[in-house]
């Protein structure tokens, strides 16, 4: 079926003009409601949830949802869901969009937004579709999430009786549109305090207790122990694999560690992440990270004897998931990629999604691109063919018998 790709670039490059960093996503909101009407969505099938108040962090608004009710011969069929995310990462503050031939680059020296503008593109135009065409369809669910980049808030929080129970869901993220994501990582995110004790560092550094020194004996032990970056344990088919890595390193609250050169540091507070396809392993890459600095903290010691402490807390951002191929979202995905003239390419992410809380709520969820290249970049762009593409196959699922 064709879509007014017209249309729909004229809308990516709207939402691309709108800033909606992670938390922030008040004026995205309002357009993607506006562009809805315009589109024929009637004002009373849009609203806001209240993720957002069960959301750990300040975020401005809630998840937005979409209630398409089905017609024609589809109508009584079950409900299916299409969803994204309309954050972006920090770094796209102060984007400029521009059309360059089949390509959407960025005049400023920023990342673009095209993760996940294009997704939101997507579903507007879907729905823009189905009603200008009069296209028969189930009943169908929009969701458009918050706080997507920096934790998967807004999928982890919407309430399930929100959403109508879809059967299946297809979620538009990152890369091409013809990438069929059946699965995707699972990931601990974790911290460490690290309090030592501070002297003058010239005049008495033995009564002091290096809060660097244990970090930085706790991450030479980690390195040593094959626990940092690519993460391999066996051999074989037997063999586990994952990532970890350190983040940010500070004195709490973006501070600085430690006050000045002549102070033996007292404080640092050190983030990081373990990820891994394997629900176990990831947990066991945490635990090695724990084990170090603990082990560390007892090292470093003054001239009284006492040695430094460590508090180190876990939480788990999402589970792995890798859905089986016969599932009937599988099967209905594939089937659409082939049906706009991509070759399916079915494959697991090592990133998480929305998908990975969807899946885990019960609504099977398939991830496709839309488009979105060198993602959280300053070099990011979009291409507009997979875009294109990518609305298709939007409506292809949505109307499939």
């Amino acid at each position: 079926m064709p879509v007014d790709t017209k249309a729909a670039t004229d809308r990516l490059m709207r939402f691309l003009a709108i800033e909606g960093v992670t938390g922030q996503e008040a004026a995205i909101g309002r357009e993607l409601t506006a562009a809805l009407k315009e589109a024929g969505v009637p004002a009373k099938a849009i609203r806001l949830d209240d993720a957002n108040t069960r959301i750990p962090v300040p975020t401005e608004t809630g998840n937005l949802i979409v209630d398409l009710p089905g017609r024609g011969a589809l109508h009584n069929q079950p409900r299916i869901m299409f969803m994204t995310h309309m954050d972006t990462v920090p770094l796209c503050a102060g984007a400029k969009p521009k059309k360059s031939g089949r390509k959407i680059v960025n005049e400023a020296k920023t990342a673009l937004g095209g993760d996940n503008r294009c997704g939101c593109g997507v579903l507007v135009t879907l729905a823009a579709e189905l009603e200008k065409q009069k296209l028969d369809h189930p009943p169908i669910t929009l969701l458009f999430c918050v706080r997507e980049e920096s934790g998967l808030y807004g999928a982890r929080h919407v309430k399930l009786d929100e959403l109508g129970a879809p059967v299946m869901a297809f979620n538009y993220d990152g890369g091409s549109a013809s990438n069929v994501i059946i699965g995707a990582v699972g990931a601990d995110r974790w911290t460490v305090e690290i309090m030592g004790r501070a002297s003058h560092a010239g005049v008495a550094p033995e009564r002091g207790i290096s809060s660097t020194m244990i970090m930085a004996l706790a991450l030479a032990d980690v390195k040593a122990g094959g626990w940092f970056g690519k993460v391999v344990k066996g051999k074989g088919a037997s063999a586990k694999m994952g990532t970890s890595n350190v983040g940010p390193v500070t004195g709490g609250e973006g501070r600085p560690a430690g006050d000045a050169t002549n102070v033996v540091t007292d404080y640092v507070h050190v983030r990081g992440e373990s990820r891994s396809h394997d629900g176990k392993f990831f947990k066991e890459i945490t635990k090695a990270y724990k084990a170090a600095f603990e082990k560390a903290a007892k090292k470093v010691t003054n001239a009284q004897g006492k040695s430094g402490k460590v508090k180190f807390k876990a939480e788990t951002d999402y589970y792995p998931f890798r859905m089986k191929d016969s599932q009937p979202v599988i099967k209905r995905a594939v089937e659409a990629v082939s049906a706009v003239g991509g070759t399916p390419n079915v494959r697991t992410a090592n990133g998480g999604l929305d998908a990975n809380w969807m899946v885990r709520h019960g609504v099977p969820t398939v991830t496709f691109g839309a488009g979105q290249n060198e993602a959280h970049t300053i070099d990011e762009w979009i291409n507009l063919d997979e875009y294109d593409r990518a609305c298709a196959l939007a409506v292809q699922l949505a109307t499939m018998r």
